[in-house]
């Protein structure tokens, strides 16, 4: 088994119902255990004139080859009406892979450690409540060092629902 950290947002329909059920079909899947999920996070969208993005990173062990698990999201996210228009257009649901285990992975339909993710405070904090203090990604870096370039800004925790 491998961990798994999986980011999620929504912007559509009802954005923490949306992240609640989609924590419940991630504890559905095969050969995966559920391990953790952060709390919800609210955040601006990237792109301006959109709704607020409600996020969140779950943790996963799981025996899913890195692609399997790829498919396996892409199929809870299109059960739960994504549509796929705009690239980081508004969503209903969006899972992401942000980290397995300690793999690097560059396959032309999947990029782990995610892209981007260190320029995320929406990924980085949830993911902070979740793995261990001294975690070091595949590429060398650190969780500790993502958290000090990229501040809380911008960032508001919900409460526990």
């Amino acid at each position: 088994m491998e961990r798994i950290y999986i980011g999620m947002g929504s912007n559509l329909a009802d954005p923490a119902v949306q992240l609640r059920s989609a924590v419940e079909a991630l504890a559905r899947l095969p050969q995966t255990e559920l391990v953790g999920v952060s709390g919800f996070y609210q955040s601006d969208s990237l792109l301006p004139g959109q709704p607020r993005y409600t996020n969140a990173v779950a943790a996963l062990d799981s025996r899913l080859a890195p692609l399997e698990l790829l498919d396996a999201l892409q199929a809870i996210e299109n059960g739960q009406g994504r549509q796929r228009l705009e690239r980081w257009g508004p969503r209903t649901l969006d899972l992401d892979i942000v980290l397995f285990g300690d793999r690097l992975i560059d396959e032309p339909r999947l990029k782990v450690p995610h892209y981007h993710m260190q320029e995320r405070a929406f990924v980085l904090y949830p993911l902070a409540e979740l793995a261990p203090a001294d975690l070091r990604l595949a590429d060398g870096r650190t969780l500790a060092e993502l958290l000090a370039a990229c501040p809380f800004v911008g960032l508001e925790r919900l409460p526990a629902a």
